[in-house]
């Protein structure tokens, strides 16, 4: 019971809509649209190929439908490009405030279709768990960012990268590069088309930012990349002594990624 309560507890933190029906008045219904957002960042180990199936079915035909039918559009579903061993999947549902949770968690408690869809992945014996383990993040997206349109439909990978820092302060400084210091317009002038920008308000491995971009293929974000390094704004960003990468970043990681056939972003 407790394992089946932390999945349960796990997946609901996880959910809310990016656009939320508001409170209505006597004849009007009103839409509230997002001016900052947050996105939990899910991610499950996995163990071999038998994981994997049980974890996609579950994330195609329970949770994403549930997420559908009460007003979360778009939740992306990631596998590696090129994994070591049995892939990692990772999930990225965005949602607009903290304060949305426990309303999406009541929506998809009561979801008799989620919950009968949802039985062979929430229920996994000990003996043939559904996972390994899930790592979660909350990330708040940068000032002035939210999720971006949805991509088109086409061959195409993403590259997730993150930013770690050795303190908050240089954290922030970061993250001032790219919002006061027209980084990210850079990224967009490009064509790196950005998905989000966030930072790490709970997970592993703070102080961090992270964000997601994408290429149509290997070579294209090999020549994007050589294109950003030699942008005249970004030499003229990176040369100012206070926003040096020796003092503001302590590790990069990226992690190239694949959209699964039912992920919608």
């Amino acid at each position: 019971m407790k394992r089946r309560s932390f999945v349960k507890s796990t997946l609901m933190g996880a959910v809310t809509a990016t656009v939320l029906p508001a409170v209505s008045n006597a004849n009007a219904m009103h839409t509230e649209v997002p001016i900052e957002e947050y996105y939990e960042l899910r991610v499950y180990n996995l163990k071999d190929a038998s994981q994997q199936n049980l974890v996609e079915d579950y994330l195609q035909n329970a949770l994403i439908p549930a997420l559908n039918r009460h007003t979360i559009k778009r939740a992306g579903v990631f596998t590696e490009l090129k994994p070591e061993g049995q892939t990692k999947v990772f999930v990225l549902i965005p949602y607009v405030s903290p304060s949305q949770i426990d309303r999406v968690q009541n929506l998809i408690s009561g979801d008799k279709d989620y919950i009968a869809k949802a039985a062979a992945y929430l229920n996994a014996p000990v003996t043939a768990p559904a996972y390994d383990r899930i790592e979660s993040s909350l990330l708040k997206a940068f000032p002035h960012t939210i999720l971006a349109t949805a991509s088109e439909k086409k061959p195409r990978i993403f590259e997730l990268r993150q930013y770690q820092s050795a303190s908050e302060a240089a954290g922030k400084k970061k993250i001032e590069m790219f919002t006061g210091q027209g980084e990210i317009d850079i990224f967009k002038r490009l064509g790196f088309n950005p998905v989000f920008w966030g930072e790490t308000v709970i997970g592993p491995q703070r102080p961090n930012l992270t964000y997601m971009i994408t290429f149509d293929d290997l070579p294209a974000k090999d020549a994007h990349w050589k294109a950003f390094g030699s942008d005249a704004q970004w030499k003229k960003i990176s040369s100012v002594p206070e926003y040096a990468d020796a003092l503001l970043v302590s590790k990069i990681t990226s992690t190239m990624l694949v959209p699964t056939a039912y992920s919608q972003i």
